[in-house]
C-alpha cells in the first residue's frame, strides 16, 4: 500500500498540512540582509522537508525518526545553501548528516525559516511551533491589547533578540505564555532567520540556555529534539490525530480522542511504524464512515 506512487501525496498533502509547509510560500526575507534567499530556495526548502517524510512512508520506520532522521535530501542550491560539497544540479539527493542539531524537522532551513520574521529570527513563532504542531500542546493565547516586541531603532544600541525578549517578557501581561515559548525558541537562535547557523546576534555571542516547561535542561537545537522526544507520547498522538483527520477529511472532537488513543496504542505493537498508523486510520470506524475514503490516506 505505502510502495504505491499515490502515497506521496501524504508526503505532500498531508505533511504539508500537519506541518503548514505552505508558510513557505509567503516567506520573504530582506534581500539586504538575506541576499542569498531566493524564491528557488525556500522551493527546495519545503521538498527537503517533503522528501524526509516520503523516505519515513516509503522505508516504513518509526514516526519519531521524523525528529531523530541523521540524513536529509538536497538539491544543488539547497546543499549551497547549508555549505554541504559535491551535489550538483536540481535532482535532489539523500545525504548523511554530521551536525546533530540538523537532525529531524527541526533542524531544516524550511521551518525555520518560515518560523521567523523578515529581518530576524522569532523564537515566539518557533517555540509555538515546536509545541503546537510537534507536541500538540498549543500555549494560551496571548491576553487583548498585549504590546509588540520592542525593535532596534536607528542609532540605539545594538541588543540581541534574547534581551529584547527578556524586556518583553517583564511585562507581567506576557510572562505567562512567554515563559513556556520563549526557552524553546531561544535554543533555537543559533539558526538564523533562513536557517543557518550563527554563533552571533548583533555582534553579541547567543546564548541557548534555557528550561523546557518541564524543567529539562536546553542548550541549543539538539536539545530541543531530546526534549521532544521526551514527550514523544505527545508527538504521536498529536501525529496519530492529525493524520486521522486528514483521513476522515474534517477536524476531530473530544468525541474523536478514544480512537486515536486506540489507533496510537496499536500502531506502538508495531514498533511505531507508519503503516501501521495507516491501517489503523483505515480500519477505523471513523475512517469507513466517512464520505472521503476513497479519496484521502492512499486508496487500497
Amino acid at each position: 500500500m505505502l510502495a504505491d506512487p499515490r502515497a506521496e501525496a501524504l508526503a505532500t498533502n498531508f505533511a504539508g498540512q500537519w506541518l503548514r509547509l505552505g508558510g513557505l510560500q509567503e516567506v520573504n526575507p530582506e534581500s539586504g540582509i538575506f541576499p542569498n534567499f531566493t524564491r528557488n530556495l525556500g522551493i527546495s526548502m519545503r521538498r527537503e522537508v517533503e522528501l524526509l517524510f516520503q523516505s519515513v512512508i516509503r522505508e516504513d520506520r518509526n514516526i519519531t525518526d521524523l525528529l531523530t532522521a541523521d540524513y536529509t535530501y538536497v538539491d544543488e542550491v539547497l546543499a549551497k545553501h547549508y555549505g554541504i560539497p559535491n551535489v550538483l544540479g536540481s535532482r535532489f539527493q539523500r545525504v548523511q548528516l554530521t551536525d546533530p542539531n540538523r537532525y529531524g524537522l527541526i533542524g531544516k532551513a524550511g521551518i525555520l525559516t518560515m518560523t521567523a520574521l523578515a529581518n530576524r529570527t522569532s523564537p515566539v513563532a518557533r517555540g509555538k511551533y515546536v509545541l503546537e504542531v510537534l507536541i500538540g500542546t498549543p500555549p494560551p493565547n496571548p491576553p487583548p491589547n498585549v504590546p509588540k516586541l520592542k525593535e532596534a531603532g536607528d542609532n540605539e544600541k545594538v541588543v540581541s533578540v534574547r534581551e529584547r525578549m527578556e524586556a518583553h517578557r517583564a511585562n507581567p501581561a506576557c510572562s505567562a505564555c512567554h515563559q513556556i515559548m520563549d526557552p524553546i525558541g531561544l535554543s533555537l537562535e543559533n539558526f538564523d532567520a533562513v536557517g543557518l547557523w550563527r554563533t552571533k546576534d548583533g555582534g553579541l555571542t547567543i546564548d541557548p540556555a534555557g528550561k523546557m516547561y518541564d524543567g529539562s535542561k536546553l542548550d541549543g537545537p539538539a536539545s530541543v529534539r531530546q526534549a521532544v522526544m521526551s514527550h514523544s507520547d505527545a508527538f504521536i498522538a498529536n501525529f496519530t490525530q492529525n493524520l486521522l483527520a486528514y483521513g476522515v477529511g474534517r477536524v476531530l472532537d473530544y468525541h474523536d480522542m478514544p480512537t486515536v488513543r486506540s489507533i496510537a496504542r496499536d500502531a506502538a505493537k508495531s514498533n511505531g511504524r507508519f503503516s501501521a498508523f495507516v491501517i489503523g486510520v483505515v480500519k477505523s470506524p471513523m475512517f469507513e464512515m466517512s464520505r472521503n475514503n476513497n479519496t484521502t490516506v492512499v486508496q487500497h
